[in-house]
């Protein structure tokens, strides 16, 4: 069995579930049907969300399990809080800081977490813009 695709593989639009069907009493069920929330979120969002409820939540937990840093983390769960049509932590770190995009920021973090920078310079990135 295959998990539920969310997006259509050729042009990205996003899928609806046509079909339902029991493999025990061979009943098929058509119609249109919503995946709930989290069935727009894609295959490693997914195994993000159940590591974290794995790990209760705790951020911490979560580095030494997958192996990321603290800020990788918490924008990957920012990144899973959008998908889910909300907005992460009202004022405070959902606006990007200095006039950096989301993007600029995240490749910044991920080079810190990488090794390729140091905090030093990834904080003097932050801050310049």
């Amino acid at each position: 069995m295959h998990p539920v695709l969310s997006q259509c593989p050729v042009c990205k639009a996003d899928l609806v579930i046509t079909k339902l069907h029991c493999r025990t009493c061979d009943t098929t069920i058509e119609g249109e049907f919503f995946g709930g929330p989290f069935g727009q979120l894609n295959r490693d969002q997914l195994a993000f969300v159940e590591t974290f409820v794995r790990c209760e939540g705790k951020l911490n937990r979560m580095e030494g399990e997958l192996g990321l840093s603290y800020p990788t983390i918490r924008n990957r769960l920012h990144e899973i809080i959008r998908a889910l049509g909300y907005e992460p932590g009202g004022d405070e770190e959902a606006q990007p800081r200095g006039g950096l995009g989301e993007a600029d920021r995240q490749r910044i973090l991920e080079d810190l977490n990488q090794g390729k920078i140091t905090a030093a310079e990834a904080m003097r990135m932050l801050n310049a813009a």
